[in-house]
């Protein structure tokens, strides 16, 4: 059975229907933390973050104090938050600014303060139109309260936020190709090393990126302690997470564990969690971290839900998503749709991804539909090669982002674990699922 002992931390105030009302947020114990962290020395609250081992929760699981340590000083620099969800079937985020608009100002108010800087943007995806509108009525309420603004609660400390809502792609899921988004160019990522945004980021100033989940922990962080975020967990996965569960499971949603102590088979199967497989079918696979993520089989259904756990098995936590496919599930197919996914949403600018995702879509679009070869098997892995060269994880790159490496993942899964079903698409002349 799962551990569900862990107080909730970002969705706390889920029993709500109202819980992204300025009303609520202050009914609950909201800004109480701010104004702690106003009565602390910045570096101070800056040590609580470290303290609490707080890894980054946009996918790459970068330790957030230690990203904080390294913005470079100047007499400006900028905070961003990355609010632009769109990989598929990851939907964290978009609770926690549709839900709980407020704890993310607040929690981005507390690092403005920590780090010192005047000026924050909020990059939201322009699809999540009510999440814009709550965020906007959270930004405007808390300069109404003294929240936001000049002289916040009294401390002499100034801060403005700006909330700017994309224009769709993907690609500015990439904290680059966000930053040039916001500067009003197209998303294309930069070239690191030399430009970390911690140095030469946002007009050139030097910039920390956070996810917004990452933000929305620090009110308990600053008010309950780093140590007592840290005790949450295990090893370096601390605290609490929200997982993205869904595909084919009774009960799809999103729900906050705590790390390490909860395992995939507990989010899957346990009666308060997912409720096991739809119709009782048998797991055929389940991808951990997002549709970038490698697959696992039901052979690692007791792998804990951790960063390390997960990525010595060769895949990675990612975005918080697990999609589970059950004996219905036709490999090939979600495979090929992943592909589609990404082709289209390549930024063009490197070749291996630009024409690559192309290529691998073609050939798993014929594969899927009829037309398929048996040699398209080892032609998709060579493809896959040369795209990310060895095939393991984490992926060597070709590319100047991660979503070139990331093309090949649910294409070598497919195909290793389930070379015989891609026969059979040979075979039979495309896909005889439902």
């Amino acid at each position: 059975m799962a551990t569900l002992d862990a107080t909730p931390i970002v969705s706390s105030r889920r029993e709500f229907v109202d819980s992204y009302t300025l009303e609520r947020y202050l009914a609950t114990g909201g800004y109480e933390g701010l104004k702690k962290a106003l009565t602390m020395y910045p570096e101070d609250v800056a040590a609580q973050v470290d303290a609490a081992s707080l890894l980054g929760r946009g996918g790459a699981g970068f330790p957030a104090g230690r990203k904080w340590s390294m913005l470079r000083k100047a007499p400006v620099s900028y905070l961003v938050i990355n609010g632009d969800e769109s990989e598929p079937a990851t939907f964290k985020d978009h609770y926690l600014v549709e839900r709980e608009p407020h704890q993310l100002v607040e929690g981005v108010t507390i690092a403005a303060y920590a780090l010192q800087v005047s000026q924050v943007f909020i990059f939201l995806r322009g699809e999540f139109a009510l999440g814009l509108e709550h965020v906007q009525q959270a930004i405007n309420d808390a300069y109404d309260q003294g929240a936001l603004g000049k002289n916040i609660f009294g401390s002499g400390f100034s801060i403005d936020i700006v909330l700017q809502p994309g224009a769709g792609a993907y690609i500015c899921g990439e904290e680059t190709a966000l930053i040039e988004a916001l500067e009003g160019k197209r998303g294309f990522p930069r070239i690191k090393p030399p430009f970390f945004p911690a140095a030469i980021g946002l007009y050139g100033a030097p910039t920390v990126v956070n996810n917004v989940e990452t933000m929305s922990n620090l009110p308990w962080i600053v008010l309950n302690g780093g140590a007592a975020f840290a005790a949450l967990g295990g090893g370096r996965s601390t605290g609490t997470r929200l997982f993205a569960l869904s595909g084919r499971v009774n009960n799809p949603n999103m729900f906050e564990l705590e790390m390490v102590k909860n395992t995939f088979r507990d989010l899957i199967y346990d009666p308060r969690l997912g409720n096991g497989i739809i119709d009782g079918k048998q797991l055929k696979a389940f991808i951990p971290g997002g549709v970038s993520a490698p697959w696992f089989g039901p052979d690692l259904l007791d792998l804990p839900l951790g960063q390390d756990e997960v990525g010595e098995k060769g895949s990675m936590l990612g975005s918080g998503s697990i999609v589970v496919f059950d004996e219905t599930t036709c490999p090939v197919r979600a495979a090929w749709r992943i592909t589609k996914f990404f082709s289209r949403e390549s930024c063009g600018q490197c070749t291996p991804c630009r024409e690559g995702s192309g290529w691998l879509e073609r050939v798993m679009s014929r594969l899927e539909f009829g037309g398929g070869r048996t040699q398209d098997l080892d032609l998709l892995l060579d493809l896959c090669d040369n795209i990310a060269p060895g095939l393991g994880w984490p992926p060597q790159q070709t590319t100047i982002c991660v979503l070139g490496s990331s093309i090949p993942s649910s294409i070598h899964s497919s195909v290793v674990m389930f070379r015989d079903e891609y026969l059979a698409h040979v075979h039979n002349d495309g896909c005889t699922y439902d």
